[in-house]
């Protein structure tokens, strides 16, 4: 049974290039340094005795950097390539972090913050081309799972180490990240080999010529559908912790372990997953069927189920389970779609959906709870999933060359 067990981890982990595993260590680094941005809000109103307000613009400044950053990525791809990309906004990012540490005015914080997101999303486009590249065909979905295995792993290290330097010195905690971000620049010159930008030639030109993912009716629609539920998805990150606490009174420690069961069952299952699942259905199956087991998540949140602290386990159980159906079939979707030309603008334009959906989450999620009540929240969310995994069903069985 063991070994029956142990065989089948083997096989999910088999077959990545060299390169696939490298390109996960490096961003397993950079996800580790991810826990400056966790405590912002809470630097800026402590060490900088600002108000929650003050705070929160700077939060919002640093998510239109991301956005930002997500737009401009794939012209700088195209320009000097994705992996020039990823050393030069790496770098910038770790001076940009550490300089953060020492930034006495208000006003030179708040630019700063716009920079530094707009550095470190920028790099998120040029890591998502650089997989496909580095991955074999055949291993498109698994590796993109290894590089969300790598994702989950370092935030959850990074997040707790964050809190250990936080208690100690929140200075430390931008020091730190800079440092981090500064490595993942060097490891990439280092260990990642550069590969040759496809030169087209008058035989295959028209063929081959980059496609505009603004002008790609069917690929917009699915990134509408799909930041419908990204949007959805990120409110359990940012205002369902704050239901359970005020209103479910749950305590902190228990919220973290259960919103940790996220990365764990991730980290865990993930690959096994992928590697049962990937050539048995269509790809866009999983996808939407991914999106609806969310619903089922968020009612769990708005009808409790034998207890609160119950309820709250499964419902995570349930949204952990919707992720890794959905997001690694999502990933393979855009890298096929796109296609060798026009990797760089289509990853550039689903980073763009992750940025705006980080922005649109928390601030329409709540507004929502304000306005009228969590209740009404977790509503609106269930029929939110609901027809973005209708949408993206009937998206498929209309378009289905495109499928």
């Amino acid at each position: 049974m063991l070994n029956k067990i142990v065989n089948t981890y083997k096989t999910a982990f088999s077959g990545l290039s060299k390169e696939s595993w490298m390109l996960s260590l490096v961003m397993l680094i950079n996800r580790m340094g991810t826990m400056a941005a966790v405590f912002m809000s809470v630097y800026v109103t402590r060490i900088f005795g600002r108000s929650l307000a003050d705070a929160g613009l700077v939060i919002t400044l640093f998510g239109v950097g991301a956005v930002l950053g997500a737009l401009s990525s794939g012209y700088f791809i195209k320009k000097i390539g994705f992996r020039a990309v990823q050393i030069v906004t790496s770098i910038l990012s770790g001076l940009l972090f550490i300089f953060f540490a020492r930034i006495t005015d208000f006003q030179l914080l708040c630019v700063v913050a716009v920079l530094i997101g707009f550095f470190s999303e920028a790099f998120r486009p040029a890591n998502f081309t650089a997989i496909a590249y580095y991955a074999k065909p055949e291993m498109m979905t698994k590796s993109y799972s290894l590089n969300r295995f790598a994702v989950n792993l370092g935030m959850g290290l990074g997040t707790a180490v964050g809190g250990i330097l936080a208690s100690i010195d929140y200075h430390l905690l931008f020091f730190v990240e800079g440092s981090t971000y500064i490595l993942v620049g060097i490891l990439i010159m280092v260990l990642l080999p550069k590969i040759k930008q496809i030169k087209k030639n008058k035989e295959n030109s028209q063929i081959a010529s980059p496609k505009s993912p603004w002008k790609d009716a069917v690929y917009m629609k699915f990134l509408l559908l799909i930041m419908i539920y990204i949007s959805c998805f990120l409110v359990v990150f940012k205002l369902v912790p704050v239901f359970w606490k005020d209103i479910q009174h749950i305590d902190e420690s228990l919220i973290g372990s259960i919103l940790g069961l996220n990365g764990m069952i991730i980290a865990v299952f993930e690959m096994v997953l992928v590697q049962h699942l990937q050539t048995r259905k269509r790809d866009v199956m999983y996808i939407y069927v991914g999106i609806f087991i969310a619903a089922i998540g968020f009612s769990l949140i708005l009808f409790p189920v034998f207890s609160v602290i119950v309820s709250a386990v499964i419902a995570i159980v349930f949204l952990t389970v919707s992720e890794m159906l959905a997001l690694p079939f999502i990933n393979t979707f855009v890298v096929n779609r796109a296609g060798e030309e026009s990797r760089a603008s289509y990853a550039s334009a689903y980073t763009f959906v992750w940025s705006l959906s980080g922005i649109i989450a928390p601030a329409g999620g709540a507004f929502i709870a304000d306005r009228f009540s969590y209740t009404a929240l977790w509503v609106v969310l269930i029929v939110l999933c609901l027809i973005a995994a209708a949408g993206i069903k009937m998206l498929s069985q209309r378009e289905k060359s495109d499928f």
